[in-house]
């Protein structure tokens, strides 16, 4: 089955809005075995529109589209499919009932230009829009005009608003693509996600053992993110979860605990959960990545059990008279030094009892650097019970970009720590 998506919005284009549909479409659409062989932007120009629709249905057995069904001059992805189609487009009594019900029970006149929306070309099939006022439409197109002698196909009009879309998608789309375009044979994704190694070096280490994999029909691909890696396993057919349940454990067996999760668990979310199996709780005091790790950390449900407190410490200042920091170590090694790291962790943990604490300090730049200390100079502080240590990165990025690397090291930190009291516990306490 081929599958292609259209997204319409000439903001799109401009960048004036992320085009994040086609990120969730894709993947609720996969979840269910559905991959998408294409997805086009195009904006809200009519021409572009038809031949972005025509192209698509003379290749795929369904086309998906997103936007222009609302009542505005540049909402006009109904009538031009209507057109293409050659469907005549008639008032349907029931929808235009449930547009004036929308308004009338949040006591709003309904404008006059919003009854276009109870338009529907001939033989539609509507999917009512509980969340907004522009209903969802699905177009059986057999036989299709723009694919002679192929199989028929569906086209299927999707709000642009995501309060609209997303609801739609799950609760009508997804269940009607499973009646009338079942999955005929297994499907199978599963993604490993990694961090500490480069995409390069990730696909060095496992590739030979997946080489019989592949020649069997498993697909293996990456995904880098900033300080991950991510590893998809996809597999069609009856061998479908054998070829992908051996690829995992060989990537287990090969990686190790590089693997912090799976499909989407975010490294937060990771340490959280071993932190609250563990019993033991955190507290970070942070420089240079400015509240960027408490956030990611208080992002996760339930990590008010495990997370005592943040504490962003900026300036030479703050560093004394909140976490103790000496005059002296900031004079004789500066605020990005080892020293100050040590001290930072080991203040941060003194003052909120915390069974483990991470400090950040470095030059996020783009200027402070020096030839000793060059921009991006990262020290991470990490103490507990056993002691303190400093690591010494240099992430020489963007500020962002920084941030992000520099607080995905110091969770990094935290979770190897856990896993070797997770090693150790279960030396002294052997299963058994």
């Amino acid at each position: 089955m081929r599958i292609e998506l259209i997204n319409t919005g000439t903001e799109l284009l401009l960048g004036r809005v992320l085009n994040t549909h086609q990120h969730w479409i894709c993947r609720r659409l996969a979840d269910h075995g559905y991959v998408v062989n294409r997805a086009t932007t195009v904006p809200d120009t009519g021409p572009e529109i038809a031949a972005a629709v025509q192209e698509a249905l003379g290749r795929a057995d369904l086309v998906l589209t997103t936007g222009g069904l609302g009542p505005t001059s540049d909402d006009r992805t109904r009538e031009l499919v209507a057109e293409l189609l050659g469907l005549t487009l008639r008032e349907e009594p029931e929808t235009l009932a449930r547009i004036k019900q929308f308004f009338a029970s949040r006591n709003r006149p309904m404008p006059d230009r919003v009854r276009i929306q109870a338009l529907v070309p001939q033989g539609a099939l509507v999917l009512p829009n509980p969340n907004g006022t522009a209903p969802g439409l699905a177009i059986d197109a057999s036989p299709n005009p723009f694919r002679a002698g192929g199989p028929p196909a569906w086209l299927i009009l999707l709000p642009g608003p995501t309060r609209e879309l997303r609801p739609m998608m799950t609760d009508q789309v997804i269940p009607l693509l499973l009646q009338r375009l079942p999955r005929t044979e297994p499907f199978v994704c599963r993604t490993l996600r990694t961090t500490g190694l480069g995409e390069s070096l990730v696909e060095e280490r496992i590739a030979g053992s997946l080489d019989a994999l592949v020649r069997g029909g498993l697909e293996a691909g990456y995904c880098a993110r900033n300080g991950e890696v991510d590893i998809r396993l996809v597999a069609c057919g009856t061998d479908a979860q054998r070829l992908v349940a051996e690829a995992e454990q060989a990537i287990l067996n090969t990686l190790g605990r590089h693997i912090f999760g799976f499909e989407d668990e975010l490294l937060e979310e990771a340490v959280v959960r071993l932190l609250q199996e563990s019993g033991r709780t955190l507290a970070v005091a942070e420089s240079c990545t400015g509240g960027h790790l408490a956030n990611r950390i208080t992002n996760v449900p339930g990590a008010s059990k495990v997370f005592l407190t943040s504490l962003v410490a900026y300036s030479n200042q703050a560093k004394q008279d909140l976490l103790g920091v000496s005059p002296e170590t900031l004079v004789r090694h500066g605020a990005v030094s080892e020293a100050v790291a040590r001290e930072m962790a080991e203040g941060i943990r003194r003052r909120t009892g915390a069974d483990i604490a991470v400090a950040t300090t470095g030059i996020a730049g783009p200027d402070g650097g020096t030839p000793e200390k060059p921009v991006g100079t990262v020290y991470l502080g990490w103490t507990d019970d056993r002691g303190t240590r400093v690591l010494k990165r240099i992430n020489a990025y963007d500020r962002e970009t920084f941030k992000q690397i520099t607080s995905q090291q110091a969770l990094e930190l935290v979770r190897r720590a856990l896993l070797r009291e997770e090693r150790e516990a279960e030396k002294e306490n052997p299963a058994g």
